[in-house]
């Protein structure tokens, strides 16, 4: 391959590494890795990724007293150029720099995370924590971890508590029961655009909650489809949710929404999480609408949540479950600011 032509980012930030990085920081512990943000870290990246924010950079990680005099070391010590791609680039408002953090554990995941989660996480640490936050640190690639403590912190965040995600779980299937029968009742006013429009947010719940009941973060909307695309699917959810997509009357916009009901709550079924509830699909009460009526779902999720901090609350959900602005999920220290949806006063 030719210098500068596209390869992955953990490919090309691993030989980084190993080539450039590295025989500068012998004889210092450290741990190496590309987490964080950006498509390369969750492996998405194509040769479209590369005019905007990417190439080479690392997560260095070292002692607090270190800090300092690593950041200069490699301040003065990095090349111009690595495989013919720029070691110092920007994008937008970014100044062009290089792109080896070299930083604490602890320092790191308050930034990434909104918390240290070195010290381990609380419950409603955890729920103001977006998926895709998470996902930075459990994703992505790691190069050298000398002390074993970047492992055990990817291992401690690589799944929300059990608890925790049963109530998540309980969360999600409300937020279908929520909107379910507004599919029938826009359309039944002549508001097909409307109908359509909730039968999409649907669609979205669905694949969430797909990626829920597999144990998987979602990512950031961008990438949503690509990662419910990798989930196995031997139901035919992603076809049922075409079909959802691709409806032209209300008739079919319902025949296809009864199928992935179905579906995924047969998915929900064969977890074994709760007893089983029948995916059937019947009228809204009395009026003419074609529902699961989801909130059984809910109630059998929450039967198994023995929490009872967790049972008090509000079923909002964790931050992106409440909130789906891109500019406060990019932001912990705002997610943090909604400390209290958690509290029993809130």
């Amino acid at each position: 391959m030719s210098e500068g032509s596209f390869i992955p980012g953990r490919e090309l930030c691993g030989a980084f590494y190993d080539e450039v990085v590295r025989p500068l920081l012998v004889g210092r512990a450290h741990s190496a890795a590309l987490l964080g943000w950006g498509s390369d870290v969750l492996g998405y990246d194509t040769e479209r990724s590369t005019d905007h924010g990417w190439g080479p950079r690392l997560l260095v990680i070292v002692d607090r007293a270190d800090v300092e005099t690593v950041s200069r070391l490699l301040d003065d010590q990095l090349p111009d150029l690595f495989r013919g791609w720029p070691v110092r680039y920007g994008w937008d408002n970014v100044p062009a720099q290089h792109h080896v953090t070299v930083t604490t554990l602890p320092t790191w995941t308050l930034e990434q995370l909104g918390v240290d989660a070195t010290m381990g996480m609380s419950h409603v640490d955890w729920l103001l924590v977006p998926q895709q936050r998470l996902l930075g640190v459990v994703a992505g690639a790691v190069y050298a971890d000398e002390s074993g403590a970047l492992a055990e912190l990817r291992s401690s965040l690589a799944w929300y508590p059990e608890q925790v995600w049963r109530w998540l779980l309980a969360c999600q299937w409300r937020r279908l029961a929520q909107e379910e029968a507004f599919v029938a009742r826009s359309a039944e006013v002549g508001d097909g655009l409307g109908s359509a429009i909730t039968a999409a947010r649907l669609v979205r719940d669905v694949m969430r909650l797909a990626l829920l009941l597999d144990r998987t973060y979602a990512p950031y909307e961008k990438w949503l489809g690509t990662a419910f695309s990798r989930l196995r699917h031997p139901d035919r959810l992603p076809g049922h949710l075409t079909d959802v997509l691709h409806a032209r009357d209300i008739s079919s916009r319902e025949d296809a929404l009864a199928e992935v009901y179905a579906a995924i709550g047969e998915r929900h079924n064969n977890s074994g999480l709760t007893d089983r509830v029948a995916p059937d699909v019947g009228d809204y009460f009395q009026r003419p609408a074609r529902v699961l009526m989801a909130d059984r779902f809910t109630e059998a999720c929450l039967g198994t949540v023995t929490d009872q901090s967790l049972r008090r609350l509000p079923l909002f959900g964790a931050v992106d479950q409440a909130v789906d602005s891109t500019d406060l999920l990019q932001a912990p220290e705002s997610c943090r600011r909604l400390a209290n949806l958690y509290t029993r006063d809130g």
